[in-house]
């Protein structure tokens, strides 16, 4: 066993390796479309993934996403936007194993059917319940309800990586009736069901080891960071806690 602090930088690379390994081995990379939709969490996974693809060129983490969260919001507009925003690189489309650069999900989402794959970040989560919530700040309900004919009408699988500094005790689906109470101000919230991929799941896929959450907070740049515990055999924690020290050197997410 050993213990570990993830910042939440470290705990997107983290869930960036496992969701970009979940993906490389489905058939849908080879055979179907997986689109990745743009978000800070999402452009660990896209790298990640296209990398693997060796098709990493022509994509930047920089400005892939669409709403963001700054402290004070002093960046961004009512929607989550960054003000003046005018470089979204667009969402990463893979079709048949292709990259296609500067496509939004838009332009595929009619084409998803059974067997694709949809990879979209959350706001919150709540792993006991098996449930996320995403933040909506467009009135006709942004991004996730435009997949949502494809998730539920053609049942294109849904992966949702999301760090544990969302973690949130109260049931997802009433703090969404309380966001989206008729007269409310600010944020909607859609309430969706999916594979999530935590930190927690991240350590199983990539070491098959088992990981709990036992502590988290910090200062001076570990606000929202994590401590967690791993467990199992000796050979393959020795392995484990050696990549998790160097993926703690990930650098803070900067815009």
């Amino acid at each position: 066993m050993f213990q570990i602090l993830l910042t939440p930088s470290a705990g997107k690379r983290l869930i960036g390796k496992a969701t970009a390994k979940l993906l490389f081995e489905t058939e849908a990379i080879r055979t179907g479309i997986v689109g990745i939709i743009a978000g800070t969490t999402n452009a660990y996974v896209a790298e990640e993934l296209l990398a693997i693809l060796g098709q990493a060129e022509g994509f930047s983490r920089e400005r892939f996403f669409r709403g963001i969260t700054t402290a004070g919001r002093k960046q961004t507009d009512e929607t989550g936007r960054l003000r003046g925003e005018s470089q979204f690189f667009g969402d990463v489309i893979i079709n048949k194993g292709t990259f296609v650069p500067g496509k939004t999900i838009d332009d595929y989402i009619s084409s998803f059917g059974a067997g694709d794959v949809i990879v979209k970040g959350a706001n919150c989560v709540n792993r006991a319940g098996k449930m996320a919530g995403i933040l909506i700040g467009h009135s006709e309900g942004g991004t996730i309800m435009k997949i949502m004919p494809a998730v539920i009408g053609r049942r294109t699988r849904l992966i949702i990586p999301v760090g544990l500094e969302k973690r949130v005790s109260d049931d997802i689906g009433d703090i969404s009736a309380l966001l989206n109470t008729p007269g409310s101000s600010g944020f909607r919230m859609m309430p969706v069901f999916g594979e999530l991929i935590t930190e927690i799941e991240a350590i199983r896929i990539l070491y098959g080891l088992s990981a709990r959450l036992v502590a988290g907070g910090g200062v001076s740049g570990a606000e929202g960071a994590i401590w967690i515990v791993v467990e199992g055999e000796k050979e393959l924690l020795r392995a484990c806690e050696s990549n998790l020290r160097a993926i703690c050197l990930e650098p803070q997410f900067a815009l």
